[in-house]
């Protein structure tokens, strides 16, 4: 995560262009910074825009990867990070297929993005995952309800690498201005709750690994 340095805003990577923008950025990083919980502003294909020293801290203790990090590209380090377990509790049903789920409607709504193309394409190359986006993914969102798609309002577990937080839950919460949606963007911060207050909400159907056969 080079784009990060501690204690201080992060630059704006490339993203919504004109010199306006820029500025708002600019200004939002400082905001973002002074959040102690861990929030990101990621684009439509889930680069990362901006992250605050707090998001980088929760992923500190993650291995190097190619192309799944995650202060590079959030989705692809939930698909594709061999750590990404580590860190996101329950991984893979409830980070991997609520994820996959709103990957779905992006390619349904930016079809021709390449980007999103070249995520469909790694997903395609793993059997496992390919099954899961293909057959289980729908089962999924009959079992548990279209809600469970929706980033904003849930609650989900992770072990931060800072044991006065170590295995807790968090609430993502959407907090997207209308200008930051005018540019494409969507925020998300993470709010950990305190070692010990830990609850086990209830846990959705279905599991990344098990997908019903397809029907004949």
């Amino acid at each position: 995560m080079a784009h990060q340095a501690g204690g201080q805003p992060s630059e704006p990577r490339p993203g919504p262009e004109g010199l306006e923008a820029q500025a708002y950025l600019q200004d939002y990083a400082t905001l973002l910074e002074a959040v102690p919980f861990p929030s990101v502003v990621l684009d439509h294909r889930w680069d990362v825009v901006l992250a605050n020293t707090a998001f980088a801290s929760l992923f500190r203790a993650v291995g190097p990867h190619p192309t799944a990090m995650p202060g590079d590209n959030f989705l692809r380090f939930v698909l594709f990070h061999p750590d990404a377990s580590s860190v996101l509790g329950e991984h893979e049903s409830r980070w991997c297929l609520p994820m996959l789920a709103q990957f779905a409607a992006a390619v349904e709504r930016y079809g021709h993005d390449h980007g999103l193309q070249a995520i469909r394409r790694d997903i395609a190359q793993d059997p496992i995952m390919e099954a899961a986006y293909r057959h289980g993914l729908p089962h999924w969102i009959r079992a548990v309800g279209e809600q469970a798609v929706e980033h904003d309002g849930s609650v989900r577990p992770l072990v931060h690498p800072d044991p006065r937080w170590g295995a807790t839950d968090c609430r993502v919460v959407d907090e997207t201005p209308p200008t930051l949606r005018e540019l494409g963007c969507t925020r998300l911060t993470l709010v950990l709750r305190p070692a010990g207050a830990r609850r086990r909400p209830r846990r959705p159907a279905g599991h990344l690994t098990v997908v019903p056969a397809p029907e004949a």
